[in-house]
């Protein structure tokens, strides 16, 4: 069977390609580089947030080095007006008592132990998790998560309560021949959700122009986070986000006056701030990064410090917060995780589990049919570096007990949008019917495919048909043309594909 052959081919050629597959300096060879430097000398070295030589730290004193500023649109309504020490949001979650300050949770969702630990990597405080220690001596990174609560969402679907989050990847960095500094917390990612749909992930991998405490700018209403990697106020698509940037959301301050746009961002959508809304973080007194925000002696003294608490998994339980919560992990952390080899270390820095991404649907070209896509590595999605696309594996079984095949190379500009377009090429196998029947009744033929056309896509997630997304959050809609032929055409067909998936 054709489509059998192909898709093995394809297996066995990625399965000896993918393991050696790099798009940019290696993990290894950007340590090997790191470790040259001076001890204790971090001026070339983006990411870091603390150096020292005691390994034991508190989980509150490791969300505190690691905290983000939050920035918020000079129109957002639960500000109501309220600038500098006067803000007061985030909040506490609604069984919690109110605070006078705005409140972060936190949460160390993954600790990756070494292979060759001698002791325990966590040790939980029952009476106070604030102060359950990590052992740095004892671990390679950190899954380092930050929840912010606010009691209302506005703009269109407005809803009562809103939960909203934030993920760091951070890594720890052993120095063992740098005696006064052995130890640095390196952040490598950090991803601003937004709206529970993970292609609008706003995802920047830290370069040397990352400035830290990472800045979040706050959607007006809405409250989704972005990252903002040089701290100027301004969502630049590209530099503030470079990860999938097509897909990303940005921020659109224009979702909380009540209007909806599901396209890719534009600058319109995002007003300007103001530093009078920034909410920081509560630095410890020896972090390395509160000398950018001293005045005189003070840390930011004209804006106010939220205070860290650590996420309760009762807000994970509580019937109305569920809802918001339900697709941000196990309320029981954290989980730890035995990595005693380099290369799986890699994999946790560079991973993104859930964008290996599958569709399925119903097709029709004049015959009906199936067709599946699926990404171009199989475990891992390829982007077009230079427009931000991605190109995807597309098969589809046709015709009497599925007899044809054709497989395409489909390129498209983006995985969530409402609307895109795509083009494909590739190969189809026709079986044909012959008059003379008996064994010979049928022969193939091997043709080149070109197709084009645009793709819907709508997300079910939130919607009633919510069922729907056991497979994936989006079902969609293709209409296009289908070229037989290389120089000249053969044939033309529309071509049409109702199913579940991004691609």
């Amino acid at each position: 069977m054709k489509w059998l052959q192909c898709l093995l081919v394809i297996f066995i050629v990625e399965l000896i390609y993918f393991p050696n597959l790099s798009f940019g300096q290696s993990l290894q060879s950007r340590i090997d580089d790191l470790n040259k430097l001076p001890c204790c000398d971090y001026s070339e070295v983006p990411g870091i947030v603390w150096a020292g030589n005691d390994p034991i730290m508190t989980v509150q004193e490791l969300a505190a080095y690691c905290g983000p500023i939050l920035w918020f649109s000079p129109d957002e309504p639960l500000l109501e007006n309220a600038e500098g020490v006067d803000i007061r949001v985030p909040e506490s979650l609604p069984f919690e008592d109110p605070a006078d300050t705005p409140i972060v949770y936190y949460r160390v969702r993954t600790i990756l132990k070494t292979g060759d630990a001698t002791g325990e990597a966590f040790t939980p405080d029952v009476y106070d998790e604030n102060q359950s220690l990590v052992n740095l001596e004892n671990i390679k990174g950190f899954d380092l998560d930050y929840f912010f609560y606010y009691h209302k969402e506005g703009g269109s679907y407005g809803h009562k309560h809103d939960t909203e989050a934030a993920y760091f990847k951070v890594a720890v960095w052993h120095r063992k021949n740098c005696p006064d500094c052995r130890f640095a917390l390196l952040v490598t990612r950090v991803i601003g959700k937004a709206h529970g749909v993970n292609w609008y992930d706003n995802t920047l991998e830290v370069d040397e122009y990352t400035k830290f405490p990472m800045t979040l700018l706050v959607e007006e209403g809405k409250h989704a986070s972005c990252t903002d990697k040089n701290a100027d106020g301004y969502f630049t698509p590209g530099y503030d986000v470079n990860k999938r940037v097509n897909d990303a959301w940005g921020v659109r301050d224009t979702m909380g006056a009540g209007y909806l746009f599901t396209g890719g961002f534009k600058s319109w959508m995002a007003k300007v701030r103001h530093e009078e809304h920034r909410v920081f973080p509560p630095l410890p007194k020896e972090s390395l990064l509160r000398e950018g925000h001293l005045v005189g002696s003070l840390y930011a003294p004209e804006n106010v410090k939220y205070v860290l608490r650590p996420m309760p998994a009762a807000a994970f339980h509580d019937p109305e917060l569920h809802p918001f919560l339900k697709d941000k992990g196990d309320p029981h952390w954290p989980k730890e995780e035995v990595f005693d080899e380099f290369k799986q270390f890699q994999r946790w820095v560079e991973a993104e589990r859930w964008v290996k991404s599958l569709s399925v649907a119903y097709r029709y070209d004049g015959n009906s049919g199936l067709s599946f896509a699926f990404p171009l590595f199989i475990v891992k999605n390829f982007e077009d570096p230079l427009a931000g696309g991605f190109l995807v594996h597309r098969m589809y079984l046709k015709d009497k007990d599925f007899r044809d095949f054709g497989w395409l190379l489909n390129y498209t500009l983006s995985a969530s949008r409402w609307i895109d377009g795509y083009f494909a090429a590739g190969v189809e196998w026709d079986r044909i019917d012959l008059p003379a029947g008996g064994e010979n009744s049928t022969r193939t033929e091997r043709n080149f495919v070109f197709e084009t056309g645009i793709k819907f896509r709508v997300s079910l997630a939130e919607s009633p048909l919510k069922f729907l997304t056991v497979l994936t959050d989006y079902w969609g809609l293709r209409a296009g043309i289908k070229y037989i032929g290389a120089f000249g055409v053969n044939r033309l067909t529309y071509v049409i594909e109702f199913g579940a998936g991004a691609w």
